[in-house]
């Protein structure tokens, strides 16, 4: 299985970012890509909020149909990252999984919204429901950036049976050595495949950390995208997950 965190430049152009997407989708796919994940809040720049009103669409809608159309015509399975979604009068930071039919797999609204120095917690509306998927790949964890602060939520994924966790993020730089330490340690203590796709530059005025990761279950980063756009690609084996936790299993060793 070849997996690909796509790593898109934080700006505030929901155009340009949306022709940017569709590149690096199609990109990917080339190379053999079977998931494909993006970062999170890419149309707009997560941290561009006083966009977040006009940017805000249903789902389905406009940005979910393009990611549909790009899943079936790649015949990969997409994680879209995440989008501003209104329903109602709320907004929800939400993330979407198509498979290569271009069907809508799943949606996650974000459960653990950033308050530290961030509006989002502010404009937004939290999810309450986690996100476990089985795919032709496996059983995915939809997750969400500041999620990665909460292990009870991973642990929650992998009772219901999850092997791959897909985080899509705009971790900023100031907190880059978290991104790697989170990302290992859910990794590691899941025993799961794990792959993270963040933002990279900067939108309003706030760097982000870029370094989207692919992590295996004994905590291996076995691709890294750097700083620039790009994309981290990996060529994982999904018998792996099952022989790390066969042969270390201390998820079975668990006294609650």
């Amino acid at each position: 299985m070849h997996v690909a965190a796509v790593q898109l430049p934080a700006r505030n152009d929901p155009e340009g970012n949306r022709a940017r997407a569709t590149a690096r989708i199609r990109d990917a796919a080339e190379r053999g890509g079977d998931l494909v994940v993006l970062p999170e809040m890419w149309p707009v720049g997560y941290f561009a909020f006083d966009a977040y009103d006009d940017a805000a669409e249903s789902v389905p809608g406009p940005t979910t149909e393009r990611l549909a159309d790009l899943a079936d015509e790649c015949s990969i399975h997409l994680h879209g990252g995440s989008i501003v979604e209104r329903e109602g009068d709320d907004l929800y930071n939400t993330s979407v999984l198509f498979g290569p039919d271009g069907d809508l797999l799943a949606t996650y609204r974000k459960m653990h919204l950033f308050g530290y120095e961030s509006e989002e917690a502010r404009r937004l509306t939290p999810g309450e429901t986690p996100c476990a998927v089985d795919t032709d790949l496996g059983t995915l964890g939809l997750t969400t950036c500041y999620d990665l602060r909460f292990p009870a939520l991973y642990r929650s994924l992998v009772d219901e049976g999850v092997e791959i966790l897909l985080v899509t993020s705009a971790w900023p730089s100031e907190r880059r050595d978290h991104w790697h330490l989170f990302a290992r340690t859910r990794a590691v203590e899941n025993q799961s495949l794990l792959v993270a796709a963040n933002l990279a530059g900067s939108v309003r005025d706030v760097d982000l950390a870029g370094e989207s990761v692919v992590v295996d279950p004994w905590g291996v980063e076995r691709a890294n995208a750097g700083r620039e756009p790009g994309a981290a690609n990996a060529t994982i084996d999904r018998d792996e997950i099952q022989e790390v936790r066969e042969s270390f299993p201390a998820l079975d060793d668990r006294r609650l």
